[in-house]
């Protein structure tokens, strides 16, 4: 059985999941203060996860961190579906970097304070999941063109293989035809010697 995976996609896949993996059960029994420091940086950047408590959410992400991190280490999951997780989970981290104050440079920079810079590093993770996606996309199309391509090969071997038995029949019944011609003459020249003898 093939595979849904290239040996190109093996490194980027194995640095990422292995390093999401770790890092999702590092959280697995954080303590209340790192729970709440989890959730305090977490909810300044989306309000909507003000309503969820610390320890919930600490479990809650390192739960998400633990399943992308197997996704992307498993082989058997396609490169396309792994790298949309690990594409979303990045750009959820890469937006709280640029949405947070005090993680990029003043004014309209992009580029990363100190205290920005832990965060800005996502973004090979980003950089990752998006290849992740277009290699998948790219390779489900190229074995979508070969498995066509194999159809249609056994579409005219199997024309060939019946154009082959139609003339081996029409091989058959012309020598059928033959075989008889010549027993009628044989019948009609013994008749004939009959009737010359008889004579």
């Amino acid at each position: 059985m093939r595979l849904p995976i290239t040996p190109a996609e093996i490194a980027p896949r194995l640095a990422t999941g292995a390093f999401i993996l770790n890092s999702g059960l590092g959280k697995r029994g954080a303590d209340e203060g790192t729970a709440a420091g989890l959730h305090g940086f977490a909810s300044g950047t989306y309000p909507f996860l003000k309503n969820i408590p610390p320890a919930t959410f600490a479990k809650a992400l390192s739960t998400a961190e633990i399943s992308i991190g197997t996704l992307l280490l498993t082989p058997f999951v396609p490169t396309a579906v792994a790298g949309a997780a690990l594409t979303g989970f990045s750009g959820g981290l890469l937006g709280l970097y640029l949405r947070t104050p005090g993680m990029t440079k003043p004014g309209r920079s992009i580029a990363p304070t100190q205290d920005g810079l832990p965060i800005a590093k996502d973004v090979w993770m980003f950089g990752i999941g998006i290849g992740l996606i277009t290699q998948g996309l790219l390779d489900r199309g190229s074995r979508a063109a070969a498995a066509a391509t194999a159809t249609e090969r056994k579409a005219e071997r199997k024309m060939a293989k019946a154009k082959a038995r139609q003339a081996r029949a029409r091989e058959a019944e012309k020598a059928s035809k033959r075989a008889i011609r010549k027993a009628a003459r044989k019948a009609a020249a013994a008749a004939a010697d009959r009737e010359a003898v008889a004579a």
